[in-house]
């Protein structure tokens, strides 16, 4: 008697089954969040566009859109501002210039006022200077950036403050006195900045689309998988 080799039969385990199933379920659902964060990012870029259309007056109290323009008039106050430590451009280490304003209308907002490339030498202190003659500029809404994983601040003394991913709040307190919700990113054809390249923070929505398909082709590799290794060859006796 000899055997021969015919069909397959479909015998799947149960315990690769589990896993398969497992793998696949997470990879989808990986898949279809890199989709809602490139609607997201989308959706930001849509926002930054549409604040460039129009230039409206930044109100004493309340909150604008983000990436709308807004015109301020005030001073600037040299002798308090902050070096934003932490950020890069370009693969550059540097930081950047966070100057209060005094607005005309009593309130007081925080200007970024762009980026500068340092040494990594926490000691230099870069060129920041600014008069506190009166001015109107023209700006960007925004907000303070924030870590992957948020850290306990270091303690400064002295100014310009270093600062590391701090929250309005603190900065407030550090200075003693309330400001407005929100950060101004001044615009790049403004006097007095330094080098301003803003563009909506993240990766582009192709990126995000790009590991979307990453993810599903793993849960279409992983079922294959599962399903290739289920088919068992079947024996079949002959004489």
């Amino acid at each position: 008697m000899t055997l021969a080799l015919t069909h397959r039969r479909f015998a799947p385990r149960w315990h690769w089954t589990l896993l398969a199933a497992a793998g696949v379920v997470a990879f989808v659902q990986l898949g279809q969040w890199q989709l809602r964060r490139a609607d997201e990012k989308e959706a930001i870029l849509l926002s930054f566009a549409a604040g460039a259309t129009s230039v409206v007056a930044l109100p004493a109290a309340g909150e604008l859109p983000r990436y709308q323009r807004v015109a301020v008039r005030g001073r600037y106050d040299p002798a308090h501002q902050f070096l934003l430590e932490n950020v890069s451009h370009e693969g550059r280490p540097g930081v950047r210039i966070l100057t209060p304003l005094l607005r005309e209308a009593g309130t007081t907002v925080l200007v970024d006022r762009g980026f500068i490339a340092t040494s990594g030498d926490r000691s230099e202190v870069p060129p920041v200077e600014v008069d506190a003659a009166p001015r109107e500029l023209i700006a960007r809404i925004s907000a303070l950036p924030r870590p992957a994983v948020e850290l306990a601040p270091e303690a400064g003394s002295g100014w310009p403050r270093r600062v590391s991913f701090p929250t309005m709040d603190e900065l407030a307190s550090a200075l003693g006195e309330g400001l407005h919700p929100q950060l101004l990113l001044l615009e790049d054809d403004q006097p007095d900045g330094f080098l301003r390249e803003w563009r909506p923070d993240g990766m582009a929505p192709e990126r995000h689309l790009g590991y979307a398909v990453q993810w599903f082709g793993l849960a279409a590799t992983v079922f294959i998988t599962w399903l290739v290794l289920s088919l068992k060859p079947r024996r079949s006796t002959s004489t």
